[in-house]
């Protein structure tokens, strides 16, 4: 099936809500990568819910395992390296996967790779385009909205986060207010092309020259004017305070990035997380970032937005090569900083 030379890495996610196995080879290429999504358990209760997450891992991470491996056609003896997700994430969660995890690297004398669940997420644009650095990654998701720079492989520097609600979790919580089912980024996103950002809602910049986010004020600032028309009796149409919401969200998500791409003279760009996946998003950085030369932008397909282990053996791939090792001690560590990977030993 494939040379000596190459590498495998077999991937493990479970940090949330998908249980998924990939296999990549020399770092760039999916050989397998399969993904088992729990979204239907949790669409009734309006979001994930951790208990029924982790048992859904418990089920479903052998048949997964079991599953990349026949895609790739290999055994376990054919992998040069596990890499699984340490955190952040939902502890019960991740400790499935890391005890697989541990269990495979044990049971087949295999290296175990920790990887940062954003790291990940940044290194999926690996599968599309190889990384020029320095570069510059804007991270947003249900949980996180980050700029990273990055100067070399591995090697990652938060430069602005945000202060309260992430951007996917402003996302879910607007779509709440509409009554739009779980996930709500994919329904508030549809909703927006279909209307005009007539609304004018705030947009945080926070202090000069900070690459801070803040969306808290923006997320009450939706709730109040929904609120505030029901009491006069008056109707939003839901597509356009779905328009007005996003076009507040991107544009300061596309500026900032902007503006830190030039401050930090980086080569490439690269969107991660799942709000990856987001139209709107996708668009607007494109039109943006045609006029600026010599700054590539990469965004990765909508497969590699969302969560899946595929990007996490692209890591583990990186990381592997650079001394990068677990031991059996090895835990879920839901509140895990990605600069763990700046020093190695």
């Amino acid at each position: 099936m494939t040379n000596k030379r190459d590498q495998l890495i077999l991937g493990i996610e479970t940090s949330c809500d998908e249980t998924a196995v990939a296999i990549i080879k020399n770092g760039r290429e999916i050989i397998a990568n399969v993904v088992a999504s729990q979204i239907e358990s949790h669409k009734r209760f309006g979001g994930v819910v951790p208990e029924i997450a982790s048992r859904h891992h418990v089920e479903q991470i052998t048949i997964v395992l079991e599953e990349a491996l026949r895609q790739g056609q290999l055994k376990m003896e054919d992998i040069d390296a596990i890499a699984v997700t340490e955190g952040p994430g939902l502890v019960g969660a991740l400790l499935i996967g890391v005890n697989a995890a541990k269990a495979l690297a044990f049971a087949h004398e295999k290296p175990l790779v920790n990887v940062h669940h954003i790291a990940g997420h940044i290194y999926a644009n690996r599968l599309v385009n190889e990384m020029e650095f320095p570069l510059l990654a804007l991270v947003v998701s249900g949980g996180h909205t980050e700029l990273v720079y990055m100067k070399e492989h591995g090697h990652f520097e938060v430069i602005g986060e945000t202060r309260d609600d992430a951007a996917g979790e402003a996302y879910d919580k607007v779509a709440r207010v509409l009554n739009l089912p779980y996930p709500g980024g994919p329904h508030i996103d549809r909703l927006a092309h279909e209307g005009t950002p007539d609304l004018d809602l705030p947009r945080a910049w926070l202090e000069p020259g900070s690459y801070d986010f803040s969306f808290s004020g923006l997320k009450s600032a939706v709730i109040n004017t929904v609120h505030n028309a029901e009491q006069r009796g008056e109707t939003i149409a839901p597509e356009t305070l779905a328009a007005s919401f996003q076009e507040s969200v991107i544009d300061v998500l596309v500026t900032k990035a902007i503006q830190a791409a030039e401050e930090y003279k980086v080569k490439q760009v690269l969107l991660a997380g799942g709000v990856a996946a987001n139209k709107g998003l996708r668009t607007a950085l494109t039109t943006k970032f045609q006029k600026h030369e010599g700054i590539e932008l990469v965004i990765p397909p909508l497969s590699l937005c969302t969560d899946n282990a595929a990007m996490i053996a692209a890591a583990g791939s990186v990381l592997y090569e650079k001394g990068q090792r677990a031991d059996l001690m090895l835990n879920g560590n839901p509140g895990l900083d990605i600069t763990i990977h700046n020093n190695w030993g």
